[in-house]
């Protein structure tokens, strides 16, 4: 490759590949709508309707360590692409299930969709220099936003012919997509790790404490993104009573932000460091997310003048800015953390980032299953932003005492250098 056409490949390989995984994450997501419709017709209960979003997800993560490491070997455009067209057809069949498994096992196919973001991450990183990775890697990781874009397309679907077209069209999307992806990408075989390292030898860099601190913080971004985006939907039909178009636009005030801005997330851990990015937006988080736990609340008291009716709880005004608000810093946080991975991993990035995404992803599956029984046990439906300020607040108490622990010992042995 030619240093004058190096940039434009560049360039066009982070193009290709953002649109191939806005495509991608927004078939991933796609029972968040249409399982509502499922829902209504198979009369299921929350928790079945929580296992029926997630499963996607399950096998979204599960594949992101094999494919990350798959990237380094054999490069990402060939293993990008194959991805793609292996989920054409079970994305096509689910307009024929009928029966609840039917829809499970379906969505363990349609999940691999969800692993692309290991590959599209290490791929993209590195045709760029390590000063603009991180905005690089945040340009490409904005196509979460396609939770949005099927919370724009599938509920016009749904309202023209049915859920059963949603499948049908994103088929065929996939399809062209994977097809777009090769003909503009390229690839660099000097990009490709050339190690005969095994998949359990990659594996036991899970014996370093920071991938575990990693997984972590990416759980609470990324898992908590994935699963509110499945969930928020039928948030705003059961609490508010919107219908299914009018809550998907609201939810994708949700979603948008946090998926479009991760870049603007990239930009900011290039300029201020990973660490205090990172610390910020755990702090938003908890907060926002204190405020989403209440519950609507109605109580009396009895005055000098006759009893006082009195009413706590947001109203879907209120609630759609902060659900923003967390969007934001969802998107940063989500940059902010493969800015860490960039900075430290940087030879292995591939199967790093396969292991992170595979912690990020599964906290996006057991979230929604977590929700459901949770409003299944309880009736409470802010339940689930109380099960996510708690898992904030462990994400925060965790990163203050390890890099204090880290910044102790760092400051110590260069006392003992002098």
């Amino acid at each position: 490759m030619s240093d004058r056409n190096a940039p434009r490949q560049a360039y066009a390989v982070l193009a290709s590949s953002t649109l191939a995984f806005t495509v991608c994450f927004t078939i991933w997501m796609m029972f968040g709508v249409i399982g509502i419709p499922i829902k209504n017709a198979l009369h299921l209960n929350e928790t079945e309707f929580g296992l029926l979003t997630a499963m996607p997800v399950l096998t979204g993560s599960l594949i992101r360590v094999p494919l990350g490491i798959w990237t380094d070997r054999y490069g990402g455009r060939i293993v990008f692409f194959l991805l793609m067209l292996s989920t054409v057809l079970p994305i096509y069949l689910i307009a024929y299930a009928s029966a609840f498994w039917h829809f499970l096992v379906l969505g363990l196919f349609v999940g691999l969709a969800g692993g692309s973001f290991s590959v599209g991450t290490p791929y993209v990183a590195r045709w760029f220099k390590k000063q603009r990775q991180g905005l690089a890697m945040g340009v490409f990781g904005a196509g979460n936003s396609g939770a949005a874009v099927n919370k724009f397309i599938a509920p016009a679907l749904i309202a023209a012919s049915g859920w059963m077209l949603v499948p049908q069209v994103y088929a065929a999307m996939m399809l062209v997509a994977a097809l777009v992806f090769w003909l503009f990408s390229s690839t660099d075989p000097s990009h490709q790790v050339k190690s005969d390292s095994g998949f359990m030898d990659q594996l036991r860099m899970l014996r370093d404490p920071k991938v575990w601190r990693y997984c972590q913080y990416y759980s609470v971004v990324f898992g908590g993104y994935v699963g509110l985006s499945l969930w928020i939907v039928k948030y705003y039909v059961t609490e508010y009573g919107f219908d299914i178009r009018h809550a998907a636009l609201l939810a994708a005030c949700f979603s948008l932000p946090g998926g479009v801005l991760r870049a603007m997330g990239g930009w900011l851990a290039d300029r201020h460091g990973a660490y205090k990015v990172t610390w910020w937006v755990m702090w938003i988080c908890w907060v926002a997310f204190f405020l989403l736990s209440y519950p609507q609340t109605d109580f009396t008291i009895q005055t000098v003048g006759g009893p006082q009716n009195f009413h706590l709880g947001l109203n879907p005004v209120l609630f759609t800015v902060l659900l923003f608000v967390v969007g934001v810093a969802m998107a940063v946080g989500k940059a902010s953390v493969f800015k860490f991975i960039s900075d430290d991993y940087g030879a292995n990035i591939g199967a790093v980032s396969g292991i992170v995404g595979l912690a990020g992803g599964l906290g996006g599956f057991i979230l929604p299953i977590l929700f459901g029984i949770v409003l299944d046990l309880t009736g409470v439906r802010s339940s689930c932003f109380m099960l996510l300020y708690g898992t904030v607040s462990f994400s925060l108490v965790w990163m203050h005492f390890q890099f204090r622990r880290e910044g102790m010992h760092a400051a110590q042995a260069a006392l003992a250098a002098k």
